[in-house]
């Protein structure tokens, strides 16, 4: 197959849609089920090279859950503590190391994973198919499926769930283009490789990064390397844990991929675990609850008695003390920045998030006064001196 018309572009009103090689080659992709469109292939494209270089990097099974073309999640197929496997609503299900990966991968930020296109480094399994088929998710692409995965994935969706095979051997060309207001723009491909060495050059004090922390940072840039910028990746134990993408200001990304990692952290409160929801509460919902439990805004659901909507018995609420002491616990949270920090601002944001290693570019004419802030918290930091702009 050499050309694809798809249903319409970004939007219906852009009906004439398509994708075909340039070269005249054929397409390396199959389409084994549904219809994906316009923006299933921009994230299935996207995050299928993000998992296939984790997988490269690692030697680690990789998944990865896209929305809108950023990762709202990616990880390594590890395995899960039980308190890990409950919050992520699989601790009933039978887990191979690729079902791991893509319970950790959407997980870690169950609310942006919700629709998501999903991106599988192995070939699908059965146990993989049957955590992808009771979530919401617009479609899957993968380098195969087993005949009993690819039977649960086609009752997906009343059998319309996007299905995409593709060719792992598949190498674009070095040049790339896109069409930008009728003008084409080219550049060579990032064709750059994540490896120990780019974390060699540490002018911290501390400059003991352990192998998983350094396991942990290639996670981070790779991850970054797909996300559209600026970007920044909280990375803990082989997975992403809040990923702040598409801001202007690099400090608001920090905070925001702060804000999700210590979403995560909360998740795992024994109060959070041990809240006493309605049989009949579904999935997203008490993700979205579970949300407003650990914010500020509890004090307000209590008032006007919603909370009965949702829950058998009235929660005690997670004080402010006890959300700090909470958040004081999570440790070894390593950090990737697609680009240099301009600020020390970054490193105190990032301080309260449990980061102890931070990979950036490095080359801000204020580099003395963010090795300066790292230095105040024992922090050890890299500089890689590659920046990973994605647009």
């Amino acid at each position: 197959m050499k050309e694809l018309a798809l249903k319409y572009g970004c939007n219906p009103n852009q009906a004439k849609a398509r994708i075909f090689m340039k070269n005249g080659s054929e397409l390396p992709i199959e389409v084994l089920n549904g219809r994906p469109g316009y923006i299933n292939f921009l994230d299935a494209f996207n995050s299928w090279q993000l998992v296939k270089e984790l997988k490269e990097a690692t030697g680690l099974p990789a998944a990865a859950s896209f929305k809108h073309v950023s990762p709202a999640g990616a990880a390594l197929g590890l395995e899960m503590s039980d308190t890990l496997k409950k919050i992520y609503y699989v601790d009933d299900l039978e887990l191979s190391p690729l079902a791991n990966a893509y319970a950790r991968a959407r997980g870690a930020d169950r609310m942006s994973s919700y629709g998501d296109f999903v991106a599988l480094s192995d070939i699908c399994d059965v146990q993989t198919a049957k955590m992808l088929a009771r979530e919401v998710s617009d479609g899957v692409i993968a380098p195969g499926y087993t005949d009993e995965a690819l039977t649960v994935l086609k009752g997906k969706r009343k059998g319309t769930y996007n299905i995409i095979k593709i060719d792992p051997e598949y190498a674009p060309e070095v040049a790339e283009t896109k069409d930008v207001f009728g003008i084409t723009f080219e550049q060579d491909r990032n064709e750059a490789k994540m490896t120990d060495e780019m974390f060699a050059n540490r002018p911290t004090v501390n400059k003991e990064i352990p192998a998983e922390a350094i396991r942990d940072l290639k996670v981070a840039m790779i991850v970054l390397k797909y996300t559209q910028s600026n970007s920044v990746c909280y990375v803990k134990d082989g997975q992403a844990i809040g990923i702040g993408a598409g801001q202007q200001s690099r400090v608001h990304c920090t905070r925001l991929a702060g804000s999700k990692a210590d979403n995560w952290w909360m998740r795992q409160n024994p109060k959070v675990l041990a809240l006493p929801f309605k049989d009949s509460i579904r999935r997203p919902d008490r993700d979205n609850t579970i949300d407003v439990y650990i914010s500020d805004d509890w004090e307000d659901v209590l008032a006007d008695g919603t909370w009965e909507l949702f829950f058998t018995e009235k929660p005690a609420p997670l004080t402010r003390e006890e959300k700090k002491a909470w958040l004081s616990q999570l440790h070894g949270v390593a950090l990737g920045s697609d680009a240099f920090f301009p600020f020390g601002d970054n490193i105190e944001r990032a301080h309260r998030s449990g980061v102890d290693y931070i990979a950036q570019a490095g080359g801000s004419i204020r580099d003395d006064n963010v090795i300066e802030t790292c230095d105040k918290y024992n922090m050890a930091m890299a500089f890689t001196g590659l920046r990973l702009f994605h647009h």
